[in-house]
């Protein structure tokens, strides 16, 4: 049974830093681009990031370009997203997924953690 776990959500002031995980298990972690995806109140789910299988190449989306990271580590079967500068818009609950292409598309990933809440204060 695959499981994607996601952690380090919580409250933090505008321009302050969150780190999130997400721990996978069930399938061969290496072989899987990951994903991570947001949905605030209201809105439909939004891509933020993404990271092929090896962990050579990642893509961001614009909104936040320059403030967020990703990365894996593929020993510990975990992805990572580095959030700085985070703004009130950065709110939302936050999704990893995992698939086999990394890409903006939520529909091409496979498997998909519960979310984490992250809530920036103005």
């Amino acid at each position: 049974q695959v499981q994607l776990v996601e952690s380090g959500g919580g409250l933090v002031q505008a321009g302050g830093s969150l780190r999130l995980s997400c721990t996978a298990s069930g399938l061969t972690f290496s072989t899987n681009a990951m994903g991570w995806f947001r949905r605030a109140p209201g809105k439909e789910r939004e891509f933020v990031a993404t990271i092929n299988a090896s962990g050579t190449a990642t893509y961001l989306s614009d909104s936040v370009q320059g403030r967020f990271t990703n990365s894996r580590d593929n020993a510990e079967n975990t992805v990572y997203l580095q959030m700085n500068n985070m703004r009130s818009e950065d709110t939302a609950v936050y999704y990893c997924a995992a698939g086999p292409l990394w890409i903006e598309i939520a529909e091409d990933y496979d498997y998909w953690g519960q979310g984490t809440q992250v809530t920036v204060s103005s």
